[in-house]
């Protein structure tokens, strides 16, 4: 929608997948990149977050530290943060890397220090072996339920990764890992949930932390046994059906509740009250946190 930066899209390849006709953060300058503004990721699903499309800049990484800095005042208890590296070896291969400015953005904020309100994850492997060895904070391993590290040889994948074995290897430079809620809790073809796996026994058992993701409270995103009436969406030919469907939420009070059970650590969800609030009528901490 912006005119002045038409000449900028281009096509490039990431991680080995191409984008075509697109925009990348490394062609625009901070100052460039500070007129545009935040909106709604997926509004089909969320269309009430639209109202507040076009309010908010993109912040910096040093702007969230000083964001945390100020709430943990105001709130009078620490508030942590929780950076991802996003595609490091991209980034490292064209001279802009990821890894460097984030550990010096932490030691200038007095973050690199053991029980800092922090955790570090990454997709990839290299780059949290390298911040392992860097920093004092917790190093989480992000995980999927299918695929590969783009840094890892091709017998590497998250799935050999999310094995006992593999496990064992990750606890050799995290502290942590965070999969993909169906490496928990897989579903059926018809999106009803399964049996639990034995991932946070075998990820506790070398002594991970364990953070799955992403936890939201709208319907497409539920176990279908956890969704509100009716169970399965109506047909995609009805728009304006779909799209309340779609925008309706479901049980996540349930869906959480379980994972609590399972023992997991944390969790990453878009609906932090709703977590705070299963988290406490599972593991009891006190409701004036």
């Amino acid at each position: 929608d912006k005119p002045e930066f038409a000449n900028r899209r281009t096509t490039k390849t990431v991680d080995g997948t191409p984008f075509p006709d697109d925009w990348f953060t490394e062609d625009f300058t901070l100052a460039e990149l500070k007129t545009l503004r935040a909106k709604e990721r997926i509004p089909f699903n969320r269309p009430r977050n639209t109202i507040f499309d076009g309010r908010y800049k993109v912040p910096t990484f040093h702007e969230i530290v000083d964001l945390r800095a100020r709430l943990s005042r105001e709130l009078g208890r620490e508030i942590g943060v929780y950076p991802e590296t996003k595609h490091p070896t991209y980034f490292r291969g064209i001279g802009l890397p990821l890894d460097e400015p984030l550990i010096s953005a932490l030691r200038e904020n007095k973050l690199d220090r053991k029980k800092a309100p922090v955790f570090v994850q990454s997709f990839e492997v290299g780059n949290l072996k390298l911040l392992n060895r860097a920093l004092k904070v917790p190093i989480v391993q992000l995980l999927s339920a299918a695929g590969k590290p783009f840094d890892t040889p091709t017998n590497v994948t998250y799935a050999t990764l999310s094995s006992p074995a593999g496990l064992k290897e990750i606890a050799t430079y995290a502290d942590g890992v965070g999969p993909a809620k169906n490496q928990i809790v897989p579903r059926d073809a018809a999106g009803n949930s399964l049996a639990p796996t034995s991932f946070v026994t075998d990820a506790h058992a070398v002594g991970l932390l364990v953070h799955p993701y992403t936890f939201r409270v709208e319907n497409p995103f539920l176990p279908r046994e956890l969704r509100t009436a009716p169970l399965d969406a109506p047909p995609t030919t009805d728009v304006a059906g779909f799209a309340a469907y779609s925008s309706q939420g479901g049980n996540l009070f349930g869906e959480l509740a379980q994972f609590f059970a399972l023992g997991v650590d944390g969790v990453f969800t878009d609906n932090p009250d709703i977590g705070v609030e299963a988290r406490d009528d599972v593991v009891g901490e006190p409701r004036d946190r």
